[in-house]
């Protein structure tokens, strides 16, 4: 009977694949991986009255996630 796993470490321990599904429960950590998140500024809750104000409350939005780098620029 042959049997092939979905997940493995090769000789050495230098690659390790995962073919299924790699879970991570809450309160676990990862370290290593590097990260190039950055969180966008804060948009305070629209208080627009008319919808002038509200496109330029959502335009601000739409700044502040293109400047943090969170959507992709014009």
């Amino acid at each position: 009977m042959d049997y092939n796993t979905k997940n493995y470490t090769e000789q050495g321990g230098d690659k390790t694949v995962i073919g299924g599904t790699l879970e991570i429960k809450e309160g676990a950590t990862v370290t290593g991986l590097p990260s190039s998140f950055t969180p966008a500024e804060n948009q305070a809750p629209s208080t627009a009255e008319d919808i002038t104000s509200l496109v330029a409350d959502f335009n601000a939005l739409l700044l502040k996630l293109k400047t943090a780098g969170l959507m992709e620029t014009d």
